[in-house]
Formats: C-alpha cells, structure tokens, sequence
C-alpha cells in the first residue's frame, strides 16, 4: 500500500508517497481502508522528529482516518462488518490506503457526511470534547477560553461549549479567522497580535474572568492567562506552541486565585486501563463521544454540529498539506485525501 513517509527528520520536502506493507488486523482489530486522513500539529513535531509515535504504534503518520471496514482480526465482537463507513481515533498510521484500529476505537460516520467531512471529527473533537467534560467538567453557564480558536480543536470547542449552554470565546490572529469563530458560535473573539486579550476577557466578562481555559500555546501566554482565569478557575494545557519555559512568579499568581492546572495529551493514552475512574481512557472517551456528541452531526438536532474542512490535499502533495499548516492560515482541518 501507499503511506505518508519521510526516511529522516526535517522540513517538508522530506516527506513523499511511499510503498510499505499493508497491516494485518491483530486481536481485536479491525482493518479499515482509509479515503482520507487528518493533518495535525503532532503530525509536523513528529515529522521534525520532536513527537515520536506512543510505543507499539505505527510510524506512518497520521492521528485520524475515515474509510470502510476492509477485514477484522481474531475475536473481534461482531459491533462492525465488511463495508461499514466508519472513521477512526489512531495514535498513528492514517496517512495510508490501509490502517489497522482496536475495534473500540471506531465511530460510525454519521449519515450523508462525506469521507472528507468525517476525516475532521476524530482527533480534533475528541480532543475538545476530552478537554471540557473529561478533564475540565464544564457546566452550564461557564465562561470558556479558547485559544487557536479556528483550528481545528478550537472550532470544534466552541460548539461543543455552546452544545454544553456554556459561553465560548476565543482568541486568533486575523479578523477572518474571528468572523469564522463568530460564525461557528463564538460569543466574542480578540486578535491576540493586536489587543490584550486578558485585558478585553476581563472587560466582556465585566471583572469576573473565565472559569475554564483551553490553552495549546503553553509559556508566552502564562501571565495573562492568570490575569483572566476567575477565582476556582481552570487552566487546561494540551500543547505548548510557544514553549514551556515560565519565568515568572507563576506559582504566586496561581495560588493566589485558587486556580489549577490541568494537563491533558490524548495520544499517548494506549488503550489499556489508564485509572480506576476511566479504564481503557480512549474507549470510554470514543463511546461517551459516541452517545452524547454524534448525533448532534446529523440532520434535524438543535443545535446541529458541523466540522469544517479548509482545504483538501492528495496523499502525494503531502509535502504541500505540510507546509499549509505551517503557514497557520488554516481555518479549520486540512484534510489528506487519500488514492483508491
């Protein structure tokens, strides 16, 4: 089969098609062909060589994937069968015509939604949808802090904290990506690079601050993220764009508020028990998905959910896909399509 590849660590032009083994499903696995994948940001950290695939995991990059189930492992349940559209949460392998998955690990692809729609749900809205219930437990009412909020995890946190009756507002760095934020549900948006956002959370939240903050930028953000997290609040951390060296009375300012600090990585999780309150954390995580979230992609729910798709690129303009996101002009998901 065909598979995203790069031989050594480095820039773009590193990456190309390349012909490998096609995966056997194991115990419990099941065998999807994949029609398109997902790009992320820990698909370019681990192409520079900073983000090494979990232990056990396929090298070939790739944390996402939509197709139809293509064969099944020993012992598989019976939950899915030859043909199914399915899409899928990986710790790696979806940039590929074929990847193999734990059964449990799989969605169903909601009706009238397209390969390339539903290669935009799994990583990016598990990982928000982890973030406000698993971790965060947002509830009704709550004011959230979403930085990157056109990324992928940041439009799919707006709506999931608009789902929750929660109030969303979001950070970004261009006045289009603020009108797509609005768009998507946003109560209010500030261009980080020309405006103060602690300051302007503070003045739209008339003093109190927010009580949750979804944070992938990590240390240039710890002062004003303290400024306008409220008394009780939660910082959530799920990457660190902008390093994660503080210098700083951090600890001081944290106490100060009887704020937290959360710290959440969802693909290092391997999908044995991780604690006694979420055994086989990336299962339990898929199947609430499953119940509570899913059915708000199909037609007739209120409010209905939608992923958005900024661009599509062939497996073999990978290189391309790449440097897009580097870029940060996406508003959205890129989406890697992949050849039959």
């Amino acid at each position: 089969m065909f598979a995203a590849y790069f031989d050594c660590p480095g820039g773009p032009e590193n990456l190309y098609m390349k012909q490998v083994m096609k995966p056997d499903p194991g115990e419990g696995e099941v065998l999807v062909k994949v029609s398109a994948s997902a790009l992320n940001r820990a698909d370019l950290l681990q192409r520079r060589g900073k983000y090494p695939p979990p232990k056990g995991a396929s090298d070939i990059l790739g944390l996402e994937a939509a197709g139809c189930v293509a064969g099944l492992g020993p012992r598989c349940s019976g939950q899915w069968k030859i043909g199914d559209a399915v899409m899928a949460l990986l710790s790696g392998g979806g940039q590929a015509q074929y990847v193999t998955v734990p059964e449990g690990l799989l969605m169903p692809i909601p009706k009238d939604m397209t390969f390339i729609q539903a290669a935009a749900i799994p990583e990016a809205w598990l990982t928000a949808f982890q973030l406000l219930h698993f971790v965060g437990k947002v509830q009704e009412g709550e004011k959230v802090l979403i930085h990157a909020g056109a990324s992928g995890v940041g439009m799919a946190a707006i709506q999931l904290v608009r789902l929750a009756k929660a109030i969303p507002i979001v950070t970004a760095g261009t006045q289009e990506k603020l009108e797509a934020t609005a768009k998507a549900g946003a109560a209010a948006g500030f261009n980080y690079k020309n405006e103060d956002f602690s300051e302007k959370v503070l003045e739209f939240t008339q003093g109190s601050g927010v009580d949750i903050i979804l944070d992938c930028v990590g240390a240039s953000y710890w002062e004003k993220n303290l400024n306008c997290l409220s008394t009780d609040g939660q910082w959530i951390i799920y990457g660190l764009l902008s390093g994660g060296e503080v210098h700083g009375d951090l600890l001081a300012r944290l106490l100060s508020k009887r704020a937290s600090i959360h710290t959440s990585l969802l693909r290092s999780r391997d999908k044995e028990a991780s604690s006694v309150f979420f055994p086989q954390y990336k299962e339990q995580l898929v199947r609430t998905f499953t119940e509570e979230v899913l059915p708000h992609f199909c037609g007739g729910t209120s409010p209905r959910l939608q992923p958005l798709v900024d661009s599509v690129y062939p497996l073999h303009a990978i290189a391309e896909a790449h440097r897009a996101m580097e870029e940060n002009k996406n508003i959205g998901k890129i989406v890697i399509e992949i050849p039959v």
